[in-house]
């Protein structure tokens, strides 16, 4: 048996005006062929998973690329079609395979291509149209019909923030490995729930739904179910959440479930969804609460989700009420960083931080700081994946407000990106870090408080002003209704 694997994954938000290029795989993650000889971090989880698997049952291991970027606008389309092509000439040239499986985003768009991984799949299939297909997908994913029409088998992380990647890849290797020896036939469906929205899985309502879906597949011929969350910044006609169903050789099956389990989603919509306060308000819940450290999540400036990473709404907004004993961070700043590293630690400088990408990064803030370390090489935790930081400098001013700047447009995913410059969190009245949900589980553990920020921004969680055009149905919230008629 011969297995091939890959990876390709970026996220697109149509509105960010960054687009994506080479450079933004080559900076983030971009290996030829050893990504398995690297630690794993979130997209490349899978490909350890899968060579491990196929290794123990003595098959053959293709691995091509891994190609990874920090979110962004539509990629440069030149980029999507030399890493797009590179898959398929290492499939080419490798004689096909038996199995293929792909860890992908599900998100990504390039220019004059809305469905990059339909198009991948779809080219993928005419090379090897005998072959076992599977699809492995962040939930943040746009879910197509070329996707469905062309793979065996697809299935997307069920828990957000994501700490399912090897679980669902080890999912998708045993459904994969049951196709190819004939014990199962699977047929998928896709129901279109038409919300767009962004749903934190860890509590309430909507910790309870997932675990329905995961008790469903226990349910007789049914084989996988998978919950799309959708991205709410892509615009293409297929934005939304969506949910499909696997089952074995069953098509009315499959689809009669995607219509039950998906209407059941959107009956839920009102618990499921979360509203965040604005920046003035959040601030003074912040301010009002006695014990700390108080958490801030300044969602509308969330690189993983496209927006630039240097806006300075909270820093000014933080800054003007003249707060003290704070930790914020991670400001994309390159050209800060340069200047940092050339005067370097103990240096005291005035700097113009922030706000210079375009107008949803605010106007830069002009600081008289400290330079108090400078670090490279370093990572920070997502689940078992180590996601990189980039050269990542501390700045001090004012009475020990603390921020951390970089070169290289990142989430805050964990603590550990403040301490391993030497931060004590525990001390700080305030943190505040640029992330939708994924720092929550570990900042939770060390805060008093945690406020998610409904700051301005590329990913301002407002979902009645988010300027789709080309999504054809009506979607809840835009309307109340969108099954009305």
């Amino acid at each position: 048996m011969q297995i091939f694997i890959a990876t390709l994954s970026t996220e697109t938000n149509s509105f960010c005006t960054m687009p994506t290029a080479m450079s933004g795989f080559e900076e983030y993650y971009l290996r030829f062929g050893t990504a398995t000889q690297d630690p794993p971090n979130l997209m490349t989880e899978a490909l350890h998973v899968w060579r491990r698997r196929a290794e123990a049952l003595h098959w053959n291991v293709v691995e091509s690329i891994a190609a990874i970027a920090e979110p962004a606008g539509p990629t440069v389309n030149a980029c999507y079609v030399a890493l797009r092509d590179r898959i398929l000439d290492d499939l080419r040239d490798a004689g096909g395979a038996d199995v293929i499986l792909l860890q992908l985003h599900g998100a990504m768009i390039a220019e004059g291509v809305d469905d990059c991984e339909g198009d991948l799949i779809t080219l993928v299939r005419q090379i090897c149209p005998d072959a076992v297909i599977g699809v492995a997908l962040d939930l943040h994913c746009h879910v197509t019909e070329a996707m469905l029409n062309t793979c065996d088998l697809m299935i997307c992380f069920k828990e957000y923030p994501h700490d399912d990647a090897t679980a669902r890849a080890e999912e998708l290797f045993d459904l994969a490995v049951q196709t190819r020896n004939g014990q199962i036939a699977p047929k998928m469906a896709m129901f279109d729930c038409r919300m767009n929205n962004l749903f934190l899985t860890k509590s309430g309502a909507m910790r309870r739904f997932v675990d329905r879906l995961s008790a469903f597949e226990k349910e007789p011929g049914i084989l996988s179910v998978s919950l799309s969350h959708g991205f709410p910044w892509g615009d293409v006609e297929d934005v939304g959440a969506r949910l499909w169903v696997v089952s074995d050789g069953d098509s009315d099956l499959a689809r009669q479930s995607a219509e039950t389990l998906g209407r059941e989603f959107y009956d839920l919509r009102a618990e499921v969804a979360d509203t965040f306060p604005k920046l003035s308000d959040a601030l003074d819940q912040a301010m009002a609460t006695d014990s700390t450290p108080v958490v801030l999540a300044d969602m509308g400036d969330n690189s993983g989700g496209g927006a630039p990473g240097d806006a300075t709404f909270m820093l000014r907004a933080m800054m003007d009420r003249k707060l003290e004993n704070v930790a914020l961070g991670i400001i994309w700043d390159p050209g800060v960083v340069r200047i940092c590293l050339d005067a370097g630690v103990g240096a005291s400088l005035s700097l113009r931080l922030g706000g210079k990408t375009s107008r949803m990064s605010g106007e830069p803030v002009d600081i008289d700081c400290t330079v108090m370390a400078i670090k490279d090489g370093l990572g920070q935790h997502l689940g078992v994946g180590l996601e990189p930081l980039g050269r990542i400098v501390w700045l001090r001013t004012g009475d020990r407000f603390d921020i951390l700047v970089n070169d290289l447009r990142t989430q805050v995913y964990h603590p550990e990106a403040f301490e391993q410059l030497g931060i004590d969190l525990s001390a700080k009245a305030f943190i505040c870090v640029k992330s939708l949900f994924h720092f929550y589980a570990p900042f939770a553990k060390i805060a008093s408080r945690v406020i998610q920020v409904a700051t301005p921004g590329g990913t301002c969680p407002d979902f009645t002003a988010i300027p789709l055009t080309k999504r054809k149905s009506p979607y809840w919230p835009m309307v109340d209704d969108p099954f009305a008629d």
